[in-house]
């Protein structure tokens, strides 16, 4: 079975616990997980889990479903009126403006402990004893001092260095589920875990500079959301701090850091493979060539 599809299943099964909640609440959940993006970050996660060995397939889905679920609530909570407003999402109407802002905020609430839940429930039997250390991993990129809710809070600040808002606000998810994966994947106690960290971190970072490129480059129609946000709402962005040509140069630091950051496994060389594949779907060569 291909990753897309195992993430998918995974979704949909814990997505079925709802059942028995207020029916708005529950369709607002579903309508904020389904469809989906290109699901990066539960792939990363399933991807470095079969580079170290692939050794509990349970645990390294119920924590790449888990990091995506956490994902997924950043995304409503990030453009409610409080913070973006956005009107959009993934080409359809954001949680806030099909369901209302109070069921936005409690989706998104339900979300953050859907994904502990599924974490706990999927980390269990076999996998029990890498449940601690996969909740210490994945709690850590969620909230304080340096996971997405830092991130965000950066947003409310007079100043933000880049590095380090783009390091709590996406790079956090990423070295969460490269670092998910090793453990998961790797025989108990064996992951090198600040290694995969490392390497998530670049990786999260040349992602977010790549989003930046796009939000000033790209088309709304090709990023499902609106276009030009970063400028509109003041924050910190790669293409304002170094102009596009820059932000495009950075780009491909952070992708070399992250392929020369992989840690030693039989997979490295896959991983560097697929790295090179999601670069080029997240900025293809004309919106390269724009920037440069």
């Amino acid at each position: 079975m291909d990753a897309m599809t195992r993430i998918e299943q995974a979704m949909q099964v814990a997505l079925g616990t709802t059942g028995g909640s207020p029916p708005r609440l529950a369709a607002a959940l579903r309508y904020a997980v389904f469809p989906g993006g290109a699901r990066v970050r539960p792939r990363l996660c399933l991807s470095v889990a079969g580079a170290c060995g692939g050794h509990d397939p349970a645990a390294a889905e119920a924590a790449a479903v888990a990091i995506e679920l956490l994902h997924c609530a950043s995304l409503v909570h990030d453009d409610m009126p409080c913070f973006d407003d956005a009107a959009m999402r993934r080409g359809k109407p954001s949680v806030h403006r099909a369901f209302g802002e109070n069921l936005a905020l409690l989706t998104g609430d339900a979300l953050i402990v859907l994904a502990f839940q599924t974490l706990g429930q999927g980390a269990s039997g076999e996998g029990a004893g890498r449940l601690g250390a996969l909740l210490a991993i994945v709690a850590g990129a969620a909230g304080m001092p340096f996971g997405i809710v830092a991130g965000q809070a950066w947003e409310c600040e007079p100043q933000a260095d880049l590095a380090v808002y783009q390091r709590a606000k996406t790079a956090a998810l990423f070295a969460a589920a490269a670092a998910a994966g090793a453990a998961a994947g790797a025989p108990v106690g064996q992951a090198m875990v600040a290694g995969w960290q490392r390497f998530g971190e670049h990786l999260g970072e040349a992602y977010q500079v790549a989003d930046d490129i796009r939000d000033v480059l790209a088309r709304p129609e090709e990023m499902g959301k609106p276009a030009g946000q970063d400028h509109h709402l003041g924050r910190p962005s790669a293409v304002a701090a170094f102009g596009a040509r820059g932000a495009l140069l950075r780009l491909k630091g952070l992708v070399a850091s992250a392929i020369g950051a992989i840690p030693p496994c039989p997979g490295a060389g896959d991983l560097r493979g697929l790295i090179l594949l999601e670069v080029q779907r997240l900025l293809p060569d004309d919106i390269s060539r724009r920037a440069a």
